[in-house]
């Protein structure tokens, strides 16, 4: 049976062009950037040469300003953590009720620290009220973390706004822009954004790589602490395949942005329009201010893990939601702030499509949800 994969937000396939990339260092090139030797210290240039592409893809004035970490979820912790060292004397936190677990249980755990944190709601479309935003801003905010993107929703939140409105209180703005990077044009040298985090497998690169953008200048507190690999601010050996992967990744994902707003956006919206027909069906999420590749949508009375498990019997890979907090049978606190009816949050499937995909996988889907939703209908106990 073929594998129709329309989990992208999850994860992706490493591109072919990324695995010739990072070969080299797992058997020819292998030595420790930091050894004194020719061996082991030329492997330094390759990261450098990663570093540049990263800093280019993202528009960044410098390549300085690129710091390698393990994953997103570490570049998260990191730049929240050091956001507040340097902001020592103030206590107030902003972030939204819609963030990914890597900030959300951050911020919690904050507030058990004895900071003060403020969840900012959605709308229904999954939109954040800047005029809210403005009214909690005050001089004792040090942080504004906001999502560039929703993992759930792909909803699109104004980052570089929110970064000059925490900026005209002389707070720092970190945005978790794992889900943004390599689908939409973002351009830090013209932003206020000060930290940005990304993550290597969610643009075809391998899981095991990360980076966080640190605007220049600003004041860094390491997490990680251990030898003077990255600058002294992360400890650790540097992943020299991750890091040569990331950087190819970074390169093709710039190239690729135009391909994800035309070609990816169209087979996401084919797929939507038709499975929108299907009755008691909505769509989550603005329908515009989207990732290109990204459609929630909820069925009416079914059970959104009941629908997995019968899409996975035809090789169709799809998810409720986030992968990270997939397992419980909880609604999405994403669809729960966006006050999504609980007979449709429980219904909800994210196709989350990417570079890979093509019109056979969409019309594959077409070919299976209508039956399977009709079937599902017939023996739901919520049943109108």
């Amino acid at each position: 049976m073929r594998t129709v994969y329309l989990d992208n937000n999850a994860t992706t396939q490493v591109a072919p062009e990324v695995v010739e990339a990072m070969m080299p260092f797992f058997t020819e090139r292998y030595g420790n950037p930091s050894s004194m030797h020719d061996f082991g210290g030329s492997v330094g240039k390759v990261i450098e040469d990663a570093r540049e592409k990263v800093a280019a893809c993202l528009g960044a004035e410098q390549a300085s300003e690129i710091l390698f970490t393990s994953c997103g979820t570490e570049s998260d912790n990191t730049a929240i953590r050091s956001a507040l060292l340097s902001r020592k004397g103030r206590k107030r936190v902003l972030t939204t009720r819609v963030e990914h677990p890597a900030v959300l249980n951050v911020a919690r755990q904050l507030e058990r620290e004895g900071f003060d944190v403020t969840y900012l709601p959605v709308d229904r479309d999954g939109l954040l009220d800047l005029d809210l935003l403005r009214e909690k801003m005050d001089a004792e905010v040090a942080l504004v973390s906001v999502m560039a993107a929703n993992n759930e929703t792909g909803v699109i939140f104004p980052f570089e706004e929110i970064a000059r409105i925490a900026h005209e209180h002389d707070a720092l703005f970190h945005t978790d822009a794992v889900q943004a990077v390599g689908k939409i044009p973002i351009r830090l040298a013209d932003s206020d954004i000060d930290l940005l985090a990304l993550s290597g497998h969610k643009l075809n690169a391998p899981k095991g790589i990360g980076a966080l953008y640190i605007r220049r200048g600003q004041r860094f507190r390491p997490f990680l602490l251990g030898g003077h690999q990255e600058r002294g601010r992360r400890g650790g050996t540097e992943n020299v395949p991750g890091i040569a992967a990331l950087g190819k990744a970074a390169e093709i994902a710039a190239e690729h942005v135009c391909d994800e707003r035309t070609r990816v956006r169209a087979l996401r919206d084919r797929l939507e329009a038709e499975l929108l027909k299907i009755p008691g069906t909505r769509l989550n999420g603005h329908k515009e201010q989207r990732l290109p590749g990204t459609s929630n949508v909820s069925f009416k009375n079914v059970e959104g893990e009941a629908i997995l498990l019968m899409l996975n019997q035809e090789g169709i890979c799809a998810s409720s939601g986030s992968a990270c907090t997939s397992g419980t049978l909880e609604p999405s606190h994403v669809l729960r702030a966006m006050g999504v009816p609980f007979n449709f949050a429980h219904g909800s499937v994210r196709f989350s499509l990417g570079r890979y995909n093509t019109d056979a996988d969409v019309d594959r889907v077409l070919e299976v949800m209508p039956p399977l939703i009709a079937r599902l209908r017939e023996i739901s106990p919520f049943r109108d």
